[in-house]
């Protein structure tokens, strides 16, 4: 059960690892906003899904709308850890295409588990600098799940930055995995973004 929570969320948002966001008073971004962003992009993931387009495209769509609607800097960011501070912008900027490419093909594999499920966006609320926007997903044949978009617009833009699943951020496994294969390659920023472009 803990997988399949991880492949539905990790498909729908094709990322969400945690960040911390400093306080930070909402300008643009309000409730009705954050909530319409996520409505976009699950509305785009499940046409995706029921489009019985060949899988290599439907994993370049999964990562379009990950680049779309997601904070894609912090969350590489994030993944990365401590490493991100000491990586100069190039390798960096190289590091996070790839993982970008990489989360669209790891969890665009896993679309047809998930042809019928859907969530349903029940709300929206302000925590400090961010929204929290809570849906309930409905997967085929399982019990009725809580998850919850954090929404932010530190970018300029209103984007989603992680996902908690019942409670559980259930994307944090990427933050150890990519640590794991960063210390395989003893620290090597460079070799892991290599890594990461044959991945997922």
């Amino acid at each position: 059960m803990r997988s399949d929570r991880r492949g539905f969320l990790g498909l729908l948002a094709c990322a969400g690892v945690a960040a911390v966001l400093p306080f930070r008073p909402a300008h643009a971004l309000d409730a009705g906003s954050a909530r319409a962003l996520i409505d976009r992009s699950l509305g785009e993931v499940y046409q995706v899904i029921n489009s019985g387009q060949a899988p290599a495209v439907m994993y370049q769509q999964f990562e379009a709308i990950f680049a779309r609607y997601a904070d894609v800097d912090v969350i590489a960011r994030s993944a990365l850890g401590p490493a991100a501070r000491q990586t100069d912008a190039a390798t960096f900027a190289a590091y996070k295409q790839a993982f970008q490419g990489y989360i669209g093909r790891k969890y665009g594999k896993r679309f047809h588990e998930f042809v019928g499920s859907r969530i349903e966006v029940t709300g929206a609320r302000q925590l400090k600098s961010f929204y929290a926007v809570t849906s309930v997903a409905y997967l085929n044949g399982r019990a009725p799940m809580e998850v919850e978009w954090h929404v932010s617009d530190r970018s300029g833009q209103d984007l989603y930055f992680n996902i908690i699943i019942e409670g559980v951020n259930m994307l944090a496994s990427e933050r150890a995995e990519i640590a794991a294969m960063l210390s395989r390659r003893r620290g090597d920023v460079a070799a892991l973004t290599a890594d990461l472009r044959q991945a997922g």
